[in-house]
C-alpha cells in the first residue's frame, strides 16, 4: 500500500493553479478559437436535499427561485450563441438538473435548436427515475448519470438521502427500469465512507452487477475544506489509508477474472462489456485487431481504438479540454484561463437580466500548469498522446515535467512508454485516482472562495441561521 505521505508528493501540483481567484470584470467570456472543439457545460444548482459531502454550488429548491433561474439560463445560452460558439455535446450538472422537468426540457430543446448538439448528458437522483420523468427525457437526453452513492441503507441515512431519494433496493429497481431509455446510463457511486466496510462495498458492487447499467463511476470520498466539518458530523472522518484497498476490490470485481462484466473507461469509470449480438460483433472485431488487459479494443497499431458509441467518461473534462460553462457556479476553461461564475443566485439573475454574463473571477494557468493539467487528464483517461503533447508544448513529456514524469516512472506507473504514448499499470491507475481526488479538492477550494462572497441570506440557505462558512 502507498502511504498518504508518499501520495502527497504525487498530487502536490494538482491544485496549484486553483489557489486564488483574481477579480474579473469582463462582461462575457472570450470568443471561440476557429477549429477548436468545445462542449457546453450547464449548471443547475437546486436540490431537494443538500448532501453533507457535496462541494458543488447547490441551493434548496423552491419553484419561484428555480423557474426564474432556468429562464435566465436560457438567456445566457443565447449569449454564448451570439459570441459564435457551436457545440456537439451538452453536459448538464448540478445540483439536480431534473428538479423541474418542464424547465429542463425547454432548455434542452432550445440548446438542440441553436447548436449542432449530437449528445446530451445529464445528472439526476434515483427518485426521478420514474416512468413520467423517463418518458420526457427519452430522445432529449442520451447519457444519464444517476447519483446513487451507495445502496447501503445505513449509509444513505447518514447522508440524509434515504428519506428523500429512497432505499438502496428502490434505487436498484429504478435503475433497471431506466436503462432502456438512454444510450448510456451511468451510476455514480462513492467509496471509502468512514462507516463503510469491505462487506458493504462488495454488496454495492453486487448490486451494480445486478442493475444492468451500462456504466458506473466509483469516486473516492473527497473531504474538501468547505464540507469537512459537516462530513465529520454526519459520516465521520475520512481514512485515506484504506482507500487503495477499496479501489483494488472495485477493480477486481468489475474488470478482473476471465469473464469481466466491465472494462475501464477512465481510472474510476467502468463501461459494461456488451453481451448478446452486439457483444459477439465486438468480439469478432477484437479477434482481428486485439484486446489489451483492460478490455480495450486495439487498432492495427496496437493503440486503443475510439470509444464505442454510447459510452462516455463521466468526467467531461477528459474528452474536452476547453469548455464554456453557463449557470451559477459554472467554471469555464478557455485557453490559459479558468473563469468562475458567481455562486450567488440573486447576483446571477441580476447580471443575466442586465445583459451581462455571470463571471465573478478567474484563475490563469501558466505553461507548466497547463502541462500538468494535460498530463493528469490524459493519463486519468488511460492514455497520454505524446505526439499531441509535443505539437502543443514544443517539448517531450519528460522535458516538460521532469519531476512528475520521473516519479511516476520510478514508481511503476507506466505500462507503455514509447514514442507514441503512455499508458498505465494498475498501480498507475490508482495514482491517477489520488491525483484526481486531490485535483477536485483543489477545485473545491476555488469554489469555497467564490462561495465566501455570498450575501448573508444565501449563506443561511446553505449552512443555517447565524453561521459562517464551514
Amino acid at each position: 500500500m502507498l502511504s498518504e505521505r508518499l501520495l502527497s508528493r504525487v498530487v502536490r501540483f494538482c491544485a496549484d493553479s486553483y489557489m486564488k481567484i483574481e477579480p474579473c470584470h469582463e462582461a462575457r467570456i472570450p470568443e471561440p478559437e476557429p477549429g477548436q472543439p468545445y462542449m457546453l457545460y450547464m449548471h443547475v444548482p437546486f436540490c431537494e436535499r443538500l448532501c453533507p459531502y457535496c462541494s458543488f454550488n447547490r441551493f434548496p429548491h423552491s419553484e419561484e427561485r428555480t423557474v426564474r433561474y432556468f429562464k435566465n439560463l436560457r438567456r445566457e445560452l443565447m449569449m454564448v450563441k451570439e459570441l459564435g460558439y457551436d457545440f456537439d455535446s451538452l453536459y448538464i450538472g448540478g445540483g439536480t438538473p431534473t428538479i423541474m422537468m418542464d424547465e429542463l426540457c425547454d432548455t434542452i430543446d432550445l440548446a438542440r435548436s441553436e447548436f449542432s448538439i449530437q449528445e446530451v448528458s445529464c445528472e439526476t437522483n434515483p427518485n426521478h427515475l420514474t416512468p413520467l420523468y423517463l418518458e420526457q427525457l427519452r430522445g432529449r437526453v442520451d447519457r444519464m448519470s444517476v447519483g446513487v452513492q451507495s445502496f447501503d441503507n445505513d449509509l444513505l441515512k447518514q447522508m440524509d438521502r434515504f428519506e428523500k431519494y429512497g432505499s438502496g433496493e428502490e434505487a436498484l429497481e429504478r435503475i433497471k427500469v431506466a436503462v432502456p431509455y438512454f444510450k448510456s446510463l451511468n451510476v455514480d457511486m462513492i467509496y471509502n465512507f468512514p462507516a463503510q466496510t469491505e462487506e458493504s462495498l462488495r454488496r454495492d458492487l453486487e448490486m451494480i452487477l445486478e442493475s444492468g447499467t451500462s456504466q458506473t463511476t466509483f469516486y473516492p470520498l473527497m473531504a474538501s475544506p468547505s464540507v469537512e466539518k459537516s462530513l465529520a458530523r454526519t459520516v465521520g472522518k475520512v481514512d485515506y489509508e484504506r482507500e487503495q484497498r477499496f479501489y483494488e476490490i472495485i477493480c477486481d470485481t468489475l474488470i478482473g477474472g476471465d469473464n469481466p462484466a466491465f472494462k475501464l473507461g477512465s481510472a474510476w469509470t467502468f463501461n459494461a462489456l456488451l453481451k448478446g449480438p452486439q457483444g459477439a460483433k465486438k468480439a469478432n472485431v477484437a479477434s482481428k485487431v486485439g484486446v489489451n488487459a483492460a478490455g480495450d479494443v486495439l487498432d492495427h497499431d496496437g493503440r486503443v481504438a475510439a470509444r464505442e458509441e454510447g459510452q462516455m467518461i463521466d468526467e467531461y473534462i477528459v474528452d474536452y479540454e476547453e469548455y464554456p460553462a453557463i449557470g451559477s457556479g459554472g467554471m469555464t476553461y478557455l485557453g490559459h484561463t479558468q473563469y468562475v461564475n458567481t455562486f450567488s443566485i440573486r447576483e446571477y439573475n441580476e447580471l443575466i437580466e442586465s445583459g451581462s454574463m455571470s463571471i465573478m473571477g478567474k484563475a490563469k494557468f501558466s505553461k507548466a500548469n497547463r502541462m500538468r493539467y494535460r498530463f493528469m487528464m490524459q493519463l486519468f483517461g488511460l492514455r497520454l498522446d505524446k505526439r499531441q503533447w509535443e505539437r502543443d508544448f514544443g517539448c517531450t513529456v519528460a522535458a516538460g515535467l521532469p519531476v512528475e514524469y520521473l516519479f511516476m516512472k520510478l514508481n511503476g506507473a507506466f505500462a507503455i512508454d514509447d514514442d507514441e504514448q503512455i499508458t498505465l499499470t494498475p498501480k498507475g491507475r490508482y495514482l491517477m485516482v489520488v491525483m484526481m481526488r486531490q485535483f477536485f479538492i483543489g477545485v473545491n477550494n476555488l469554489r469555497d472562495q467564490a462561495r465566501a462572497a455570498l450575501p448573508a441570506d444565501e449563506r443561511e440557505l446553505l449552512f443555517g441561521a447565524g453561521c459562517a462558512m464551514e
